[in-house]
């Protein structure tokens, strides 16, 4: 059971990132500065770096709640790699995961643009990406052919998102991009795990 003072800093930790992100969208990242977010949220800049080390982290900490999940995903499944992520995915894209790219809230999709249209945002999205190819070929076991394993499947996770967060972002419904959606992941993953067997 969560004790009161993880819960009280676990909501400031949500609030700051709120209070960035809306900032963000509404004025731009680099016209934002940490002083803004600091007096919009009503507490100091030091008090905010103890909970981001950095202003891209008010904004990406969503994608670090997801680290090393692929990694995690294939320790714990009896299946294939390239089968156990497809499914994982195909799990996603069902519960219209906003990791998948399928997801049509208008929060999501001006999220996303807000990442994918900030280079300084776009940059610091690569380092949770090296870090979960490291992660994953470490629970492949390391030696080429799990690096190679590594990068072709997390590759294939980002092309398939991005994708499906470009469709969505044109207009397309999520519910109406699914098909495809479904379709382009089993192609994808299967494309690899015919082949390969680790």
């Amino acid at each position: 059971m969560t004790g009161l003072r993880e819960r009280k800093k676990q909501q400031t930790h949500d609030v700051l990132s709120q209070v960035a992100i809306e900032l963000f969208l509404a004025r731009g990242f680099d016209q934002v500065s940490v002083a803004d977010i600091a007096a919009a949220a009503n507490v100091s800049k030091p008090t905010l770096f103890k909970y981001f080390a950095t202003k891209q982290d008010l904004v990406l900490h969503r994608f670090a709640d997801h680290a090393h999940e692929a990694a995690r995903v294939v320790r714990t499944s009896p299946e294939l790699p390239a089968e156990a992520l497809l499914q994982h995915f195909l799990d996603g894209l069902d519960r219209r995961d906003p990791v998948t790219g399928l997801n049509d809230h208008p929060d999501v999709i001006a999220y996303y643009r807000l990442v994918f249209g900030t280079p300084a945002l776009a940059a610091h999205l690569q380092q949770f990406i090296a870090a979960d190819e490291e992660a994953l070929a470490e629970a492949l076991g390391n030696d080429l052919d799990a690096r190679l394993l590594a990068a072709y499947l997390i590759s294939t996770q980002q092309i398939l998102a991005q994708r499906n967060w470009q469709a969505v972002a044109d207009g397309q419904t999520a519910d109406a991009r699914h098909p495809l959606a479904v379709a382009e992941a089993t192609q994808a993953f299967t494309a690899l795990g015919t082949r390969v067997a680790l």
